[in-house]
Order: C-alpha cells, then sequence, then structure tokens
C-alpha cells in the first residue's frame, strides 16, 4: 500500500530515506574486487570460471564471442512489429544525438595567438546490457547509438547468457541495427573486468557504459581511473507532480511503470490535490490485483513508494529538487510555467500526455540517467561520454613577447625555474 504523507517534515525525512535507499556492503565490495583481480591475473579462464559459477553455463573462450550464423537467426526470431519499433526508436535516438555532436573550433586573435578545442572519440568503448532472465533492446540502442554517433570505431557489447546460454534475439537485433557485431556472452563484475583490463579474448576498452546490478555497478567504480565510466547506476526512481488536473489511473501507472524495474525503485507522488492522492491509492491497489510482476512491484512500492500533498507546486518543485530525482513527471495543467522552478532532475516530462516510458523507449534523448540525487551534480549518457577534447595553443614570437613576461614572473613565484627560462630563451634577441 502506498504510503501517504501531509507533513513537511515528514515528507522530507522521506524523501532522505528513499534516496539512500541502495548502499553496497564491504563484504561486496570485497568480492567485486576478487573477482577484478582474477580477471586481470588470468583473463579468459577466469571468465570461464564466473561463468561456469554464476551463470551455470560451461563456455570455452571460443563460446563468449555471438556467432555470425547467432547474428543472423535474430532476425528470423523477432517479429515484424518489434523490428519496425526498434528500427523507429534507432532513427529517433540517433537524430536527437547527432544534434549534441559538439564541433571543434579554432579562434584566431589579431595578436597571433591560436586557441581552440579538437574532440575526437575514444578508440574503444564497453557497452554492457543487462540480461539473463530478461531482454533490454532499449538499453542497447541508449548506450551504442551516441557511442556510433560520436564516432567511435569499435564498440564491444558484453551480456550475461540467459538460462540454454544464448543472448535473447531482440538484443542482437538491436545491436546489429546500431553497427555493433562484437558481442560477448559473458556479465556481473567479470564482464566489467574483462573491458578494462582485456583478456585473451575480449579487448580493453577506454570508456564502460550500461546498468547493472551492484556488482557491476561496484566494479564500474572499482575499475574507475583506468577506464573511463558513464556513472554508478542505481536503483529507477520516478518523482511525479500533479494537480487536480491529473488523472489518478495514468499517474497509478506511471508510479507502477518505475516499481517494476526493481524492488529497490522508487515512486514519488507530489500533488496539491488530497482527492487525486486517495485516488491515486486505490489505482496503484486495482492495477497491482492482477500485474504480471506483482511480488517484485508490491515490494517496491511498500518500501520505496510515496505520496505526499503539499501546499502548493512551490513547495513540490523544491522537494523535487532536493530529491533530484532521475525522472520527473509534470503531470500539471501548465508544465511550462513550473519548468523553471525545476533545478536538478535527470529527466523531466512535461504534460498529461508524455509518461516517462515515452522517454524509456523512443523520444530521443538517453534513458541512462543519474539516480540517487546525481542529478544535482552530472547528466544523461549521450555522445559527450565518448568525446574527449584537447586543448589547441599557438603562438606567434609577437604572442610570446606580449604574454611571456608575465609567465616568467608566475613561474619564478612558484619556483619553478625551467618554465620561466623555457620562455627567456625564446625572449632573447
Amino acid at each position: 500500500m502506498l504510503r501517504v504523507v501531509t507533513q513537511g517534515t515528514e515528507a522530507k525525512a522521506e524523501l532522505g530515506r528513499i534516496s539512500q535507499r541502495l548502499t553496497d556492503t564491504q563484504a561486496q565490495a570485497e568480492q567485486v574486487r576478487e573477482i577484478l583481480a582474477q580477471v586481470q591475473q588470468r583473463g579468459d579462464q577466469a571468465l570461464v570460471d564466473y561463468t561456469r559459477q554464476f551463470d551455470q553455463q560451461e563456455f570455452t573462450p571460443a563460446d563468449f564471442l555471438v556467432s555470425g550464423s547467432q547474428l543472423d537467426a535474430a532476425y528470423q526470431q523477432v517479429s515484424p512489429e518489434l523490428l519496425a519499433a526498434i528500427r523507429l526508436a534507432h532513427k529517433r535516438i540517433t537524430e536527437f544525438h547527432q544534434q549534441r555532436v559538439p564541433q571543434t573550433w579554432v579562434q584566431f586573435a589579431p595578436d597571433g595567438m591560436v586557441l581552440g578545442k579538437r574532440y575526437t572519440a575514444v578508440d574503444r568503448a564497453g557497452v554492457y546490457v543487462p540480461g539473463g532472465r530478461a531482454a533490454y533492446p532499449s538499453t542497447v540502442l541508449m548506450n551504442c547509438i551516441p557511442a556510433k554517433v560520436a564516432g567511435v570505431e569499435r564498440v564491444v557489447m558484453v551480456t550475461p547468457p540467459g538460462a540454454e546460454g544464448a543472448v535473447h534475439p531482440a538484443v542482437l537485433v538491436a545491436a546489429q541495427e546500431c553497427g555493433v557485431q562484437e558481442i560477448y556472452r559473458i556479465g556481473g563484475a567479470q564482464a566489467i573486468g574483462a573491458l578494462a583490463f582485456g583478456t585473451q579474448t575480449i579487448p580493453r576498452v577506454d570508456v564502460i557504459t550500461g546498468p547493472g546490478n551492484v556488482y557491476v555497478t561496484l566494479a564500474k567504480k572499482q575499475v574507475y581511473g583506468r577506464v573511463g565510466i558513464d556513472a554508478l547506476a542505481g536503483p529507477s526512481e520516478v518523482l511525479i507532480i500533479a494537480d487536480e488536473t491529473a488523472q489518478a489511473p495514468q499517474v497509478a501507472a506511471d508510479l507502477l511503470a518505475q516499481a517494476e524495474h526493481d524492488p529497490l525503485a522508487a515512486a514519488i507522488l507530489l500533488t496539491t490535490d488530497s482527492t487525486l492522492a486517495q485516488a491515486v491509492v486505490q489505482q496503484v491497489a486495482v492495477q497491482l490485483e492482477a500485474h504480471p510482476r506483482k511480488l517484485l512491484t508490491e515490494k517496491s512500492i511498500a518500501h520505496y513508494g510515496l505520496v505526499v500533498v503539499v501546499e502548493s507546486l512551490a513547495q513540490a518543485a523544491e522537494l523535487a529538487n532536493d530529491f533530484a530525482p532521475e525522472h520527473l513527471e509534470l503531470a500539471v495543467a501548465e508544465p511550462w510555467e513550473l519548468l523553471p522552478q525545476i533545478r536538478h532532475a535527470g529527466a523531466i516530462f512535461l504534460g498529461h500526455h508524455t509518461p516517462e516510458a515515452l522517454g524509456d523507449y523512443l523520444a530521443g534523448p538517453n534513458h541512462t540517467l543519474p539516480t540517487g540525487g546525481a542529478a544535482r551534480y552530472s547528466s544523461a549518457l549521450g555522445v559527450e561520454t565518448f568525446l574527449k577534447s584537447t586543448s589547441i595553443v599557438s603562438a606567434s614570437l609577437a604572442a610570446l613577447h606580449q604574454l611571456g613576461e608575465a609567465v616568467v614572473v608566475l613561474a619564478e613565484t612558484e619556483g619553478l625555474h625551467s618554465h620561466a627560462e623555457s620562455v627567456r630563451l625564446r625572449l632573447k634577441p
């Protein structure tokens, strides 16, 4: 049952509790550290051993790579409707990310100084796609497309094998639609280790992206610095701000759309209408009755579901900013008027006809978003994740004469003799 609170102090306390709902244990961190060490030391053999232990699959290193025949067969195993949906999503996501590619620039100053920024893609990117009992072609699209748009030459995908050792055909089709054919059937912290260190079979990459369970997240945390990562993803969350114009069945469905992800997922409603609050609570119960993921979803709602009745939309906006949700829905009469009050959110969905699920699949913007309050300082995954900028500096002799004496003063102040001398020598007649 969804809990309803009406007091501001209680609401803040509950939102704080939910924000801190994921804490990894020292034991988990140590287990991940050992897995990564084994992969670094033993390479493919460690992957074989961990695949047997965690996925119950007897693979040899040659079995990790999905074969060309398996890739071809995947197209025969998906429906025409699914293929069309994947292609529509691919088109829209690609078009969005193409607008985000930064351009190299160079500026020529009258004094002979030339400054600029040059953007280049990393050589290799690794994409982790959760798997096993579920299939996430949307995760493939959201991670592989920006890498390809950024210009990454080699995109390597890893995903856990299913019960029969196979990868879901929808995942294989989505990867191929993105131009990715290097797909390895490994998962967990060991897959992150393989991408970070490289093995005899799997290449080392420069950046690793993609969500996973706590072990995958801890592995990404521990290899960061050796490779770049997108973010440390936590459980999914949605916060909905609604007024009296919102429809209870729609709001309830949007809350459950997050809750069905994971027992740790958070589903929060802030509303100015107490009647709507009670109607949403009732609708959640009704929609849960025949829910195919009822047990999991009920756990999420019971522990991390919340309805807060607020005095005003301004108060709702402030509570939302404090929480900094991954997904924020503005289910109000005038969402564009409320938007300027929102400072922190991973993605914002405006109006009654914009369910968060639209963004999950094919609106265009990326669905890999900051969680756990990280929207206060970080952004969605995008082409920038796979790009690096390099400064460009060129000075004429005139420019060096104009600026050099100041450089000498600063260098000598810091006690760096050769820094100063490298300029002073060039200033001599």
